[in-house]
């Protein structure tokens, strides 16, 4: 799991993303809390890196992830959470913001970052996202 204490890297060029950069995957996901979703559609932007982090306050890039690590961020950030939450489905090509794929807390798993904030017209779709009677999320379908 990336952390935020890792060493700053240089921020990259504000650049519209190509999904080359994320291996060919067109499409990420963010976990967010409904309500934080609901006040971004309304700010006209998303500024939410993870739980309890914004851009505003010193992140400096969005969590995001491929279909394949969703359900592992989920259980991992998101295992006590009691709001209720959605996936964003985002496609990497309509960003406005740098992503970049990155390792930073060297563990061999590379996550997309979104350097900037989330423009609305990248989220195509909004799913609800609830863990399961035994109490794990699971990866999206």
């Amino acid at each position: 799991m990336v952390r935020e204490s890792a060493p700053t890297l240089p921020r990259p060029t504000n650049r519209r993303v190509r999904s080359d950069t994320l291996g060919g995957v067109t499409t990420i996901f963010h976990i967010a809390r409904r309500a934080e979703w609901d006040a971004a559609v309304a700010a006209g932007s998303y500024r939410i890196s993870t739980r309890d982090r914004s851009l505003d306050d010193g992140a400096e890039f969005i969590h995001a992830s491929r279909a394949d690590q969703v359900s592992l961020v989920a259980n991992f950030v998101f295992a006590d959470e009691t709001e209720p939450l959605c996936l964003l489905e985002i496609d990497a090509d309509r960003l406005t913001a740098p992503v970049r794929d990155e390792d930073l807390d060297g563990g061999g798993m590379t996550f997309p970052h979104i350097y900037g904030p989330l423009n609305l017209d990248a989220v195509v779709a909004v799913h609800p996202y609830n863990c399961t009677p035994d109490g794990a999320f699971p990866p999206p379908t």
